[in-house]
């Protein structure tokens, strides 16, 4: 059984938007699948879907089994689902001590232990407690958004565009983390632009084309396909 299975989604951010037509995602315990597409083609709405920011129209979202369609993102964040959007992902003028306090708001009792872990998984951030998250760079700021994520022990992790404005070694460097995450047991679904380097440490890609499902297979078939490679990887 799939750990995350998004079912015949339709949605949109109007009564007559339909921004996806229909769209299915499976992830299976362990993995990374990275969605990848044209702009425009649906991929942050799947996202925002499946973690309860937007309802769907039409469509069926479960989660090891249980359906969480519709139910308050706080109530899905509570089950094990963490969302890192791509923009406005953490709070500016607070220090990052302050971000992961609220980042583990689900369970405020255990979150100074949570806080031990996560510091000490992204020792950058710990060396930077006290500092506001406005002055750290944007892979930092990045850092500090997936830490905030990791504060509620996800089964599942989304991401939306995790390294759109970094510089290369800023991005090598998320992903390598990404990769750490997804070691320790956290499945991930990463929306990413830079899909070469996404279906690089992905093991499934799906893509998407104007709100429809395109090709899903095995992420490094996907990359050594020519037309993929022309339509999508700049090859």
């Amino acid at each position: 059984m799939s750990l995350l299975a998004a079912t015949g989604i339709v949605a949109g951010y109007g009564v007559q938007d339909e921004i996806l037509k229909g769209v299915d995602l499976v992830l299976g315990k362990g993995e990374i699948v990275a969605i990848i597409g044209p702009n425009g083609a649906g991929k942050s709405t799947l996202l925002k879907v499946i973690a309860g920011l937007l309802a769907p129209k039409v469509g069926c979202v479960r989660l090891d089994g249980r359906e969480i369609t519709n139910l308050p993102a706080r109530e899905i964040s509570r089950l094990g689902l963490a969302y890192v959007p791509q923009e406005m992902n953490v709070f500016p003028t607070m220090t990052v001590r302050e971000n992961l306090e609220i980042g583990g708001y689900t369970d405020p009792r255990r979150a100074p232990k949570r806080m031990e872990g996560v510091l000490a998984r992204f020792p950058v951030l710990g060396a930077k407690r006290r500092h506001a998250a406005r002055t750290l760079s944007g892979g930092e700021r990045q850092m500090l958004a997936m830490a905030m994520a990791l504060m509620v022990e996800p089964v599942v992790l989304l991401l939306d565009e995790p390294s759109a404005g970094l510089a290369p070694l800023a991005a090598e460097r998320l992903f390598d983390a990404i990769r750490q995450i997804n070691r320790e047991g956290v499945a991930i679904a990463m929306v990413e632009q830079n899909a070469s380097e996404a279906l690089a440490i992905a093991h499934r890609g799906a893509i998407l084309v104007d709100g429809r499902n395109g090709r899903t297979g095995d992420a490094g078939t996907l990359a050594a396909d020519p037309e993929i490679r022309k339509l999508f990887l700049g090859a």
